[in-house]
């Protein structure tokens, strides 16, 4: 590599095996996942009755509170693929310009957007705008441009959590304050505060700042709570070099290294940062409008009962072989680990290993029916050591393998990433959680830019490879708790109406 190379990774965070590192990952390609089945109810996934919910409800109410909760939120993400169907559209129309004859007529997402305007929660924002320029609602690519362009809203250049998601009458609200709202409803300690931590872009930093400090109090008097807010941006240093279909690092027009960010799995060091006794992880449009919270919060307050159930057991157990034990004793603990924990190796383990088995971070992740939606489910996978539970998405599927794609096809769940964590040992140590990842577990795939094609590599998704070596819980959750915004239109549901 010459010195400008070189001055630039110094730039960027990384050095020269770094990089070749993940060279060698571009020439070799990650292994696919194995899949041996999906995790259905009984099979992998737990589903409650009534009474076991609220005995875990109860177990979080009385046992968590003295426990530090942080409610970790990514909300880094740009919103412009919610808008992608309005953009395609204002392209259609610079293509045709001058030849408004053979114009496409505008797609269904946009005439239902355009016939619904009146209802989505920024209308009376943009309202003004159109006015003050002297635009009227009829010109549809004006509208359009208002909201999305930077000479408008500029929403098509914000990330979700800025944007306005919900009206109520007094007032309209971003997704950011639902999840303050949320937060002071579940996560509040016995003191009355509320940690919560949003992961977010470097160039949106500064809006984030500002909106927080604007409604931070409101709600704070609303709910009786100290919100402490914290905010962190995904390390640059985790970026990850492009290549070119031969594998030789892509360089720009400048000559300069293509670095490229490395998917939601860079947020491991994010989340690695944080100290806390129970971690809830949940994306930032997963909200609804709070006139449905109550089937939400009971869900949260029983996850985190189930992850305070299980991690005093482990604990026990990490204590217990810490002195002597019998072999049917160490029989007993091989067969809890198979039935509550998500593992199953091949043999029983011995004390050392068991130990070493059952030091390790716990997940215990929601899981709604599969109703068509796109993402990741729960599967039972093979490893060398057994199989395990994880959580899988389509890129890491060999979908040529019949086999493999009959599998992935016929999940019964997926994951709405409703996830709590347990981060510490039983001594209250916390866990370095970049030990229990699985490096090989990244994904490759192929983009372009300036018209040139390129390879990029993301590392092992945060919920996905990035967690491959935790404690495992599978539990049905409602789908009325997994309400996401993915187009503009869902928010014309009745979950944010």
């Amino acid at each position: 590599m010459v010195n400008l190379d070189k001055e630039q990774l110094l730039t960027q965070g990384v050095n020269v095996s770094e990089i070749g590192e993940q060279i060698k990952r571009f020439q070799k390609r990650f292994p696919f996942a194995k899949l041996i089945k999906p995790a259905k109810v009984s099979e992998g996934i737990i589903s409650l009755n009534v009474t076991q919910k609220k005995e875990l409800q109860a177990l979080y109410e009385q046992r968590g509170k003295s426990k530090k909760k942080v409610k970790f939120t990514p909300a880094s993400g740009a919103a412009t693929r919610m808008f992608k169907g309005l953009f395609e559209y204002l392209s259609a129309r610079n293509q045709f310009e001058g030849k408004e004859n053979e114009i496409p007529p505008p797609t269904d997402q946009v005439v239902h957007f355009l016939n619904h305007l009146s209802q989505f929660p920024f209308y009376e924002t943009l309202k003004a705008g159109l006015f003050e320029k002297g635009i009227f609602e009829e010109e549809p690519v004006e509208v359009i441009k208002e909201l999305l362009q930077e000479q408008g809203l500029n929403y098509g250049q914000l990330p979700k959590g800025l944007i306005k998601f919900h009206a109520y009458p007094e007032g309209v609200r971003t997704p950011i304050e639902e999840h303050l709202v949320e937060g002071c409803l579940y996560a509040a300690d016995d003191q009355g505060r509320v940690h919560i931590h949003f992961t977010i872009s470097s160039h949106h930093h500064e809006a984030f700042d500002r909106h927080l400090k604007e409604v931070r109090k409101g709600y704070e008097k609303a709910y009786g709570k100290i919100i402490e807010i914290s905010l962190s941006e995904q390390k640059t240093a985790t970026d990850i070099i492009a290549v070119d279909l031969k594998n030789d690092p892509f360089r720009k027009d400048d000559g300069s290294l293509l670095f490229r960010p490395a998917g939601h799995g860079a947020l491991l060091e994010n989340l690695n940062e944080i100290d806390a006794d129970l971690i809830f992880i949940k994306n930032i449009d997963n909200i609804s409008i709070d006139r449905y919270p109550s089937e939400t919060i009971e869900h949260k307050k029983m996850l985190g009962g189930k992850l305070i159930e299980v991690q005093a057991k482990v604990f026990s157990l990490l204590k217990e072989l810490e002195t002597t034990c019998s072999e049917q004793r160490l029989c007993k603990m091989n067969q809890w680990v198979r039935n509550e924990l998500g593992f199953d190796s091949s043999v029983d383990l011995n004390r050392a290993d068991l130990w070493d088995h059952l030091n390790r971070p716990i997940r215990v992740c929601g899981m709604v029916k599969n109703e068509g939606e796109p993402g990741g489910g729960p599967f039972w996978t093979a490893t060398d050591q057994g199989r395990s539970l994880q959580i899988v998405e389509g890129a890491q599927v060999n979908f040529n393998i019949m086999e493999q794609k009959q599998i992935f096809e016929s999940a019964t769940h997926f994951n709405p990433v409703d996830i709590v964590c347990g981060v510490k040992n039983h001594k209250n140590e916390k866990f370095d959680l970049l030990e229990f990842r699985d490096s090989s577990a990244g994904i490759i795939t192929q983009k372009s830019q300036g018209g040139r094609d390129l390879k990029a590599q993301e590392l092992p998704g945060l919920w996905n490879g990035a967690m491959s070596y935790w404690h495992t819980v599978f539990v049905e959750v409602p789908l009325s708790t997994f309400n996401p915004v993915k187009t503009i239109n869902d928010l014309l549901k009745p979950a944010h109406q």
